[in-house]
């Protein structure tokens, strides 16, 4: 019969052999992410949304995870948020209404299915299920960077036609956007979105009018990072 300390140190491995560390890169190579990553943006496509898939995904993901470390959080927690910024759109394979907690829900699934401990699922699926800016709450670092990549991401390469006389208003703010990107300064204690937009293409008052709701999760994020929000437009600081 084994002794008392070898029955522990056995637990202990069963435990560590259930509940490794899940990355990032193992969660990209997961084939069923990658299938209902593609079948989402497939989805979107139908429905007339401007891109969701692994582009979309891939830079949500490295935004999410840059907004932690640059502001001095663990590496885990930054690649936890990583994860949750990959993920975070595939409830949209479900349906668009709703997709945050749809998507939580399928997180969860794959997540727990590839061995990774409940408590940073936990942290994950909080995270994807609050990140709709019409319903989001600050429930965790983890949840407001993932709401300040997902609202940065902005940009022409998301549109899927150049034909602009069939242009919805979203279509044509995100073509006009030339070039997006988040600044974070840990120093300063600010997060600041950078944005040049062709106003020949779209009026900037067309980007306030289809993303006001953004604007105020991403301030409410950066407030709950102890940080200030910005957006600057064109050189031009609009807050």
């Amino acid at each position: 019969m084994k002794d008392f300390l070898s029955m522990i140190l056995d637990r202990k491995g069963r435990e560590n052999e259930i509940h490794h560390p899940v990355t990032l890169d193992d969660v990209k190579k997961n084939p069923i992410v990658e299938s209902y990553l593609a079948a989402t943006d497939r989805h979107m496509s139908y429905l007339g949304y401007i891109e969701h898939g692994k582009r979309h995904a891939s830079l949500v993901s490295s935004i999410s995870y840059n907004i932690l470390r640059r502001l001095g959080r663990s590496e885990r927690e930054a690649e936890l948020a990583g994860i949750a910024g990959y993920l975070h759109d595939l409830g949209s394979l479900i349906n668009r209404h709703d997709h945050a907690k749809a998507g939580a829900l399928l997180a969860n699934q794959i997540l727990l299915g590839m061995g990774m401990n409940p408590r940073e699922v936990a942290e994950i699926v909080a995270a994807i299920g609050n990140h709709d800016e019409n319903s989001f709450e600050p429930v965790s670092g983890i949840t407001a960077a993932l709401v300040l990549a997902d609202k940065s991401d902005v940009h022409r390469s998301r549109v899927r036609s150049n034909e602009t006389d069939k242009f919805s208003i979203y279509d044509r703010v995100n073509y006009a956007v030339e070039n997006s990107f988040l600044r974070v300064d840990s120093d300063q204690r600010e997060i600041l979105l950078e944005l040049t937009i062709d106003t020949e293409i779209s009026q900037i008052m067309e980007y306030f009018q289809i993303f006001m709701d953004r604007m105020i999760a991403s301030e409410k994020a950066a407030n709950f990072l102890n940080c200030k929000f910005g957006l600057e437009i064109n050189g031009q600081r609009m807050k």
